[in-house]
């Protein structure tokens, strides 16, 4: 049986190393040597990373406050906030995109209000980072609910006994305790956003993201000209992996 579970286990690495392995195997240098030399391609790229980035940062003034309340508190709704959180995980993306554009755009009541202060969603930077944001603010959230349960509630009481304040103590102490599954939650999201496709071609197809850029160029030209930049937008989701690993394995070491 124990073979069984080996050679299951085998397969289940196949399918996910060989696709990647043959990506980079099957490049043709010279069409990869162009693409990066394409400003279309970096500014892609700089624009997923970009957008990204100020989904991940508002995920984090929204998002640790309510993981904190969760992981410390009990209160009337808990488990349906809880599963509300995770519903963007469950959605099919493109439907996301569709959800976002109803309740967004410009002719909705929230999108008259976006537009008095002169923003719109509709093609804009603002757009991007909308639907990213949605579909990859859970995974900045679950992990930081369980930084904040990786250490013993006790501490922050002790502090409170002693005089500390509720902000204090969360700054001083929570934050923290819980900054290992807070700066891992923190580049998941990161990264699970620059891969974000499907809400994001429907918000704003330009300016364009890598993976709306990856699409375009398989659509016009085929697997030879699309593969480069695929490539290039999977090595870096794999060096973000890689660093989120790093954070993973200090931190066994710290509490071994």
């Amino acid at each position: 049986m124990k073979k069984v579970f080996v050679f299951l286990g085998a397969v289940l690495i196949f399918l996910i190393v060989f696709p990647i392995v043959k990506i980079f195997w099957g490049l043709d240098p010279v069409v990869l040597g162009e693409t990066l030399r394409e400003s279309t391609v970096f500014s892609a790229v700089f624009t997923s990373l970009e957008c990204s980035l100020y989904a991940t940062i508002a995920g984090f003034f929204l998002g640790i406050p309510l993981a904190y309340l969760i992981a410390r508190h009990n209160f009337p709704g808990k488990g349906l906030v809880s599963a509300i959180i995770n519903i963007p995980i469950v959605v099919p993306h493109s439907a996301a995109g569709i959800a976002l554009l109803s309740a967004f755009a410009s002719h909705t009541f929230f999108g008259k209000g976006l537009a008095a202060l002169g923003l719109t969603i509709i093609d804009t930077k603002l757009g991007i980072s909308l639907g990213m944001f949605f579909l990859s603010v859970p995974f900045l959230i679950n992990q930081s609910i369980g930084g904040f349960l990786s250490y013993d509630e006790r501490i922050e009481k002790s502090a409170r006994v002693l005089g500390a304040g509720f902000a204090r103590t969360f700054f001083t102490i929570s934050l923290p305790l819980a900054r290992h599954g807070i700066i891992k939650g923190f580049i998941m999201m990161w990264a699970r956003g620059i891969s974000e496709f499907g809400a994001v071609v429907i918000l704003a197809y330009h300016p364009l993201t890598a993976s709306v850029l990856i699409f375009e160029r398989f659509g016009a030209f085929g697997l030879k000209f699309s593969k480069p930049i695929a490539s290039l937008l999977i090595l870096i989701c794999l060096f973000i992996f890689m660093v989120v690993q790093l954070i993973s394995n200090v931190k066994n070491r710290s509490d071994n």
